[in-house]
């Protein structure tokens, strides 16, 4: 994907990710130095689909809220196939978030 692509997909999982979270401790945790810093945000490389889907079943049991963002297959990107482009993850505490995304490099 382009630079500006992965931007695209990356807010598309932020945006998802934040609307899907019930955590209400979590989301006030997350705005408490806004507008300074409205809670980090980190962008990683997964090697495979299947490295993507095992970590969304390892969220899902750990109980972060997610969001799977889904290419609709426009004919400029992936040759107009819906296809998964990055998986939004929290917010989620490091201690919560470590065991399952500490493998991954960041992008």
């Amino acid at each position: 994907m382009s630079p500006g692509k992965i931007v695209a997909q990356a807010g598309h999982a932020f945006l998802g990710t934040f609307l899907q979270c019930r955590d209400t401790a979590l989301i006030d945790a997350y705005h408490r130095d806004f507008p300074a810093s409205p809670g980090t945000k980190i962008c990683l490389r997964v090697p495979n689909l299947d490295q993507l889907l095992d970590t969304e079943r390892q969220a899902l049991n750990a109980g972060i809220a997610m969001f799977r963002v889904v290419d609709s297959g426009c004919l400029n990107f992936f040759g107009g196939h819906p296809i998964i482009t990055a998986l939004g993850l929290g917010p989620v505490t490091e201690l919560k978030g470590r065991p399952i995304l500490g493998k991954f490099r960041l992008l």
